[in-house]
């Protein structure tokens, strides 16, 4: 039974659960969400429209957003360009919800890499900038005084990489799906931070693809690297996890609640213990799949006529997914948590420190992003 209280700046959902584990993230699942301040402008421009894509991660009670991307000029409609940024946002936690320490800026823009928090810094892998991709791994550390960011460059990946997934095990950073070399791709590689060597491993089972989700989890038994959905020109639900041990893949559930598959295509990840992860948004399959084939097939009048009515649409004629979708790794089970109170977004910064989850900006309809970071909170019963 879902309960909606609403208040003036705060919406709080009750869903009460099935079943009491030793996790608190079963019997009673509350999280409490508010909107708490907008990202703040990028230098030289005089509104933040908003990024899709950012770097975002924390070092402990720090939480550092940097890049992502946007159309600050014109519309996708119009034929506006994509703008990708170098803007660096490192905020503290506090009670009142994000203040900024600092605004600065890093060497070069990026925006579509994967991001890694770590107690002593953040990893970024890959990522565009505003003409080529990166195959560079970036690790990102704080001053002795908290005020200030540092930035190495400590390797490079033999192949340039965006949009997939990248996870962190015990001295290797594994990077599977994707785009890899400008193409969809399936191929999975892990990159050893002490020597600097990228090793090929098994191939990703599933169809190439980008935007997938994905976390290392346990399972009960052991750790495995789990990956959901993605898409190419059509959207995917399919779940798989990887052996670290085995060097081996296996089929595990698919992305489904109430016998009803969800896309998770640009979609955010975040762990909530060592068995569970979190997701938020996603596009919408049919309406991903019918987009692109439309998009890529039709010509002259229809084309255009098509563009008009997509790309107008409002953000909630695209039915992206609203649900915080929670699997767990022990049960292999996938369940739905409530609703998230504001457009549900895609490609967000989504980052978790303590029982604090921030959702930071994201797109909420094609071409469109939201500027707001809304912070929930995880409710103790």
């Amino acid at each position: 039974m879902k309960k909606i209280v609403l208040n003036l700046s705060l919406v709080t959902l009750f869903l009460t659960g099935c079943s009491a584990t030793e996790s608190k993230f079963e019997k009673n699942e509350d999280i409490s969400w508010r909107y708490i301040k907008d990202l703040p402008t990028p230098k030289g421009f005089e509104k933040q429209h908003g990024v899709a894509g950012p770097l975002a991660g924390n070092i402990g009670e720090y939480v550092i957003v940097a890049g992502g991307a946007n159309f600050p000029y014109k519309s996708v409609l119009e034929g506006g360009q994509k703008v990708v940024y170098s803007d660096l946002y490192l905020m503290k936690q506090t009670k009142n919800g994000l203040d900024l320490v600092k605004h600065t800026k890093l060497p070069k823009e990026i925006g579509y890499g994967t991001t890694i928090s770590t107690e002593k810094g953040i990893y970024y892998i890959g990522g565009t900038y505003q003409t080529g991709v990166s195959n560079e791994v970036l690790f990102i550390t704080l001053n002795k005084e908290k005020n200030d960011i540092e930035v190495k460059t400590i390797g490079k990946l033999p192949f340039d990489y965006h949009s997939g997934v990248a996870a962190l095990y015990e001295d290797n950073i594994y990077i599977v799906t994707g785009k890899q070399e400008g193409k969809n791709s399936k191929n999975f590689y892990k990159y050893n931070l002490s020597t600097g060597k990228t090793t090929e491993l098994k191939m990703f089972p599933g169809t190439e693809r980008s935007q997938s989700v994905g976390q290392v989890l346990n399972n009960g038994k052991e750790n495995l690297l789990y990956v959901f959905g993605g898409g190419t020109g059509v959207a995917f639900a399919d779940g798989y996890a990887y052996n670290f041990a085995q060097n081996t893949w296996e089929k595990v559930k698919d992305v489904e609640i109430n016998g009803k598959e969800i896309s998770v295509l640009g979609a955010s990840s975040v762990k909530l213990d060592s068995n569970q992860m979190l997701v938020i948004g996603g596009f919408n399959k049919e309406i991903w799949d019918d987009a692109n084939l439309k998009l890529g097939s039709l010509k002259g009048e229809a084309l255009k006529k098509y563009k008009q009515e997509y790309f107008t649409k409002d953000p909630q004629d695209f039915n992206w997914n609203k649900d915080m979708l929670v699997y767990d790794a022990r049960n292999n089970t996938w369940r739905s948590i409530g609703e998230v109170p504001f457009m549900a977004p895609c490609g967000e910064g989504l980052v978790k420190i303590g029982d604090t989850i921030y959702s930071i900006n994201g797109e909420i309809k094609p071409g469109v992003r939201s500027e707001r970071i809304y912070e929930g909170k995880i409710i103790q019963n």
